[in-house]
């Protein structure tokens, strides 16, 4: 659900860790925990391991030391701010096989842009990058979901206008309600279109401040105690 999921759909990413989306159940901590000692993994921060913790949206953090893992960071949620829950990930998810038949599950693409909506400055370019990795992979003309997922999430000004202007029905229906700034994008208005996207970037940030606060504070209490 992170840098390498991106690097899979094309968004190349360098990345220092593995992130992983986890359902929560007494069942599957239990098969995280046998992979975790297969790792020789231990936890780096708090919290502890616990399906409460994943439950009430904490990230929890493990190092490898596994000879062929050695180092390795190893990142495991399960809820994230604004992203549906796990079986409705698990429902609409992309599966890969890697050329050794190793199968990977990634989040969808809409999913993993969603989860990308961060307070952190490295996720908005990676926004970007994977709408326009999207686009740049169908290269025929593109079905209505496409478009309208590309023209709700697209974040590069000169792909927006392009767009509207392919798609202008489905550009109107999506700017007088879900996504405004497309009416700049829809008058060939760059400069409207930018500064709209600056507001919605720190909307969305100010979201996730938000959304972290209460979850950092618990994190300090554990730290002290």
């Amino acid at each position: 659900m992170g840098g390498q999921a991106c690097v899979f759909y094309g968004a190349a990413e360098f990345s220092r860790d593995t992130d992983f989306a986890l359902h929560a159940d007494a069942a599957n901590l239990e098969r995280l925990q046998a992979a975790i000692r297969e790792l020789q993994a231990v936890v780096i921060a708090v919290p502890p391991l616990s399906l409460e913790n994943l439950r009430r949206g904490h990230a929890v953090h493990f190092r490898c030391r596994h000879a062929d893992a050695a180092g390795l960071r190893v990142d495991v949620m399960s809820k994230m701010r604004g992203v549906a829950e796990f079986s409705e990930l698990w429902e609409r998810r992309t599966t890969l096989e890697g050329g050794d038949g190793t199968i990977y599950e990634l989040l969808s693409l809409p999913d993993l842009v969603q989860a990308k909506k961060t307070q952190r400055d490295k996720d908005w370019p990676m926004i970007r990058r994977l709408i326009e990795a999207d686009r740049a992979a169908c290269p025929g003309t593109p079905s209505l979901n496409q478009a309208r997922f590309w023209l709700r999430e697209a974040r590069t000004t000169a792909l927006l206008i392009n767009l509207a202007c392919e798609f202008r029905d489905e550009t109107e229906v999506l700017a007088s309600g879900l996504r405004p700034l497309l009416k700049a994008a829809l008058l060939g208005d760059e400069a409207g279109v930018e500064t709209a996207l600056a507001g919605e970037e720190q909307a969305e940030r100010a979201a996730d401040r938000a959304y972290w606060a209460p979850l950092k504070s618990e994190l300090e209490r554990m730290r002290h105690v």
